[in-house]
């Protein structure tokens, strides 16, 4: 089992002294490199000027940053620019998230020329996992924009000496399929429902001859392990699974070859899991809501940013021996479910405690349908609050051409496989509504966070 090369590539960042990585020493320059950005954030940063002032002036070790207040995603949407420690004129990127499930004003995430080069060169180590000199690699990610998250893949790629080939998001099949046979692409790096749609679209249209990926990298949405499992089986390749999102600058970790969870950029970021409702840290190997401070940036450093994202550092060492953490694989997000009113026991104490229907719970259940390639849902809740009113939940899937029949009793069955649906139904509190559509361009995957969606009716 090979290590991580994350773990050279970060001792090589803090300068350790010769031979493996030690834990003490990455502490302490993770820890000089927290009073830097604490110090950058006050005196260049509006907005932290305010946020810091009743915050210790100095950290003496590691745990005292719990002593310092969150920054979270509507302080981004409400403050922007206010987070700057750099004029407009040293920002060479501004990202938009208009994130699905999101109203109001979008945030906006800024990048100079030096953090944007801290991505390329996480890309670059971190695709070494899988990934050698000669390898095509097909990137379905957008790319067109220079400093988008395919373009610096692409550059990445290009220093490790593999061979880029930028596509884009799938949204016609068929035309991706023929350039992944003209290039004999054998590395492919996507959001999760696109390459599935592709595999899926290979597995009814390939032919005697075909080349097929070796190696797949799953990124920008949580990845449910029914696509792992789809993917493995009709490609007979290895899924590695990435971690990030824009504020982390596009990487936060990603899979060894154990692929026993995520190995962290940890001289670039240090994280904390923390308890959802108190925000005090929990301890080690229990789950809780995962939260960063950026160590390296400089255009738009972000102090303990609430990323809404549920998992837990694992307690037992990756096969792969490295020094960093493990996060385990991220499935849940804390505004990643939906409650069905009247349902047993969702009138408890907590959110989290209520018998939750999730979007991962949906994956797992709808994505075996060897027909699917995606689909959409919404709980629709009656204006009406009286104990009588039922919720409708209301599934949208897309299939593969010609491949209609069967699929919404197939749907209705795999749903009465998830639990908190079963004994509503049974209970007479959920109605169950299916739409079943032939895949089109309008129905390809999306890039953003995939949702359940709450109406009222």
């Amino acid at each position: 089992m090979r290590l991580t090369p994350l773990e050279p590539w970060i001792q090589s960042k803090i300068s350790a002294s010769p031979g493996r990585l030690l834990r003490p020493d990455l502490g302490a320059f993770q820890l000089e490199r927290l009073r830097q950005t604490i110090r950058l954030a006050r005196e260049k940063s509006r907005f932290y000027a305010g946020r810091l002032a009743h915050a210790p002036r100095e950290i003496s070790r590691l745990e005292d940053l719990a002593l310092f207040p969150f920054t979270t995603p509507e302080d981004l949407r409400k403050e922007g620019p206010q987070l700057l420690c750099v004029s407009q004129g040293d920002i060479q990127r501004v990202v938009t998230l208009d994130t699905s499930g999101t109203t109001g004003e979008p945030k906006r995430i800024y990048f100079t020329a030096h953090d944007q080069e801290l991505t390329i060169d996480f890309f670059q180590h971190g695709m070494s996992t899988f990934t050698t000199a000669g390898d095509r690699v097909m990137i379905l990610l957008p790319h067109e924009r220079p400093g988008s998250v395919g373009d610096l893949l692409a550059i990445g790629l290009d220093r490790l000496g593999a061979i880029p080939v930028r596509y884009g998001p799938v949204r016609d099949p068929q035309d991706a399929l023929a350039l992944m046979q003209a290039e004999k692409i054998n590395v492919l790096v996507g959001a999760p429902v696109n390459v599935l749609t592709l595999a899926r679209f290979y597995k009814v249209n390939k032919k005697a001859g075909w080349i097929k990926p070796g190696q797949v990298l799953l990124s920008t949405d949580h990845v449910p392990q029914a696509i792992v499992a789809a993917l493995e089986s009709i490609w007979g390749c290895t899924v590695y699974n990435h971690y990030g999102m824009t504020e982390m600058g596009l990487g936060g970790g990603v899979e060894c070859q154990a692929r026993h969870g995520y190995h962290l950029r940890e001289a670039d970021l240090y994280f904390e899991i923390v308890h959802p409702q108190t925000g005090q840290s929990v301890p080690v190997g229990e789950i809780g809501e995962i939260v960063f401070t950026t160590l390296t940036r400089q255009g738009m450093p972000l102090i303990r940013y609430r990323t809404g994202d549920l998992s837990r550092f694992i307690l037992d060492q990756c096969p792969c021996g490295t020094i960093l953490h493990t996060l385990e694989k991220v499935t849940r997000r804390l505004s990643g479910y939906v409650v069905i009113q009247n349902h047993p026991g969702s009138m408890s104490e907590t959110a989290l405690d209520n018998p939750a229907l999730y979007m991962t719970d949906l994956d797992e259940a709808l994505f075996p349908i060897p027909q699917l390639v995606n689909f959409s849902a919404s709980l629709v809740t009656p204006h009406s609050n009286a104990s009588q009113a039922k919720d409708r939940l209301e599934v949208k899937v897309s299939v593969l051409p010609n491949r209609t029949g069967g699929i919404a009793s197939q749907t209705l069955l795999a749903l009465d496989s998830i639990q908190v649906i079963r004994i509503a139904r049974q209970t007479g509190l959920l109605d169950i509504q299916i739409q079943v559509q032939e895949f089109d361009i309008a129905s390809a995957g999306s890039l953003l966070k995939r949702v359940i969606v709450r109406n009222l009716r």
